[in-house]
């Protein structure tokens, strides 16, 4: 009997040195999500300096660290319901090309000197590092197999992740800054979701058990009251803001951006790796550099 195309990859997988291994458990693709980090600068460029622009990046790497901390516990824990999954079954851990045991040893170390420099680098924003980590391992261990709870401790991220940002400059963040985070966080949760119910069909319960309490329909409509509630908050974000009144013009490119999403939900039957999509979708790309070179543009030369 011929090798399927499954064993191939994991017969390849497992010539590949340690230090390849881990680079691929700690999932650097999935980093892109951290580039929130930089919002509270993005919105503050006109009182930024290169000092705020090093802190900022500081965070970053510390946030990209950590968040690489929970995907290694994440397969950690969900390395046998993983193993029924089309995708996530060529996962290092999953597939037994990597001790169980090593993988967590390293995230461990990692995470202690991670969590070291953040408190001694700024104590506010190691505390946010740590709740973000705890978050995350609750998620791991309970939360994520209780309906409608699991989605929102995967949008809380995000906040947390705007939260640090501002923190490490020392800029405040205002209260609709935050709302749309949290709701454009749980729209790319609620879409993670309704791509896993999709992809895995009638096998939904041996991967994620929580999607045995979820349906397309109620996806559906989570999804259709979280991206109106986004659209109107951020509307009333861009005037309210205490910035000039002209970021009202972005407003296009956030409904484009969410549209499109919602067409590679829908049409193209994506949404299961908003990291992918940003760096594979050229539409999405596009859009989101063109709404950070526009809120700079505006904040430069428009806002008093």
């Amino acid at each position: 009997m011929a090798p399927t195309k499954a064993d191939l990859k994991l017969k390849e997988a497992a010539g590949k040195p340690l230090l390849h291994e881990i680079f691929v458990l700690m999932r650097p693709k999935q980093w892109t999500k951290n580039l929130l980090v930089f919002a509270a600068l993005t919105f503050s460029v006109r009182t930024a300096h290169v000092y705020m622009l090093g802190q900022a990046i500081i965070g970053f790497i510390l946030f990209c660290l950590v968040s690489s901390c929970v995907y290694i516990l994440n397969d950690y824990v969900d390395r046998e319901g993983d193993r029924a999954h089309p995708e996530k079954r060529h996962r290092p851990l999953a597939s037994g090309t990597m001790n169980p045991q090593v993988a967590l040893a390293f995230g461990v170390v990692m995470l202690s000197a991670c969590l070291f420099i953040a408190f001694r680098f700024h104590l506010s924003f190691g505390l946010v590092l740590l709740l973000y980590f705890i978050l995350n391992v609750l998620y791991s261990l309970r939360l994520k197999h209780v309906v409608i709870i699991d989605v929102l401790i995967v949008a809380s991220g995000f906040v947390l992740r705007a939260v640090g940002g501002g923190l490490v400059i020392g800029v405040p963040l205002t209260p609709w800054f935050l709302i749309c985070t949290l709701l454009l966080a749980l729209f790319l949760a609620i879409s993670k979701r309704r791509h896993e119910l999709f992809l895995l069909k009638t096998a939904k319960g041996e991967h994620r058990q929580v999607l045995e309490h979820y349906s397309m329909d109620l996806l559906n409509q989570m999804n259709a009251i979280v991206t109106t509630a986004t659209i109107m908050s951020y509307a009333l974000f861009t005037f309210t803001s205490g910035h000039t009144i002209h970021l009202m013009w972005t407003l296009i490119l956030v409904l484009y951006g969410i549209f499109r999403y919602l067409y590679l939900i829908h049409v193209e039957d994506q949404g299961g790796k908003p990291d992918r999509i940003l760096l594979e979708d050229k539409h999405i790309l596009l859009t989101v550099v063109l709404y950070a070179c526009s809120v700079v543009f505006i904040l430069i030369y428009f806002d008093k």
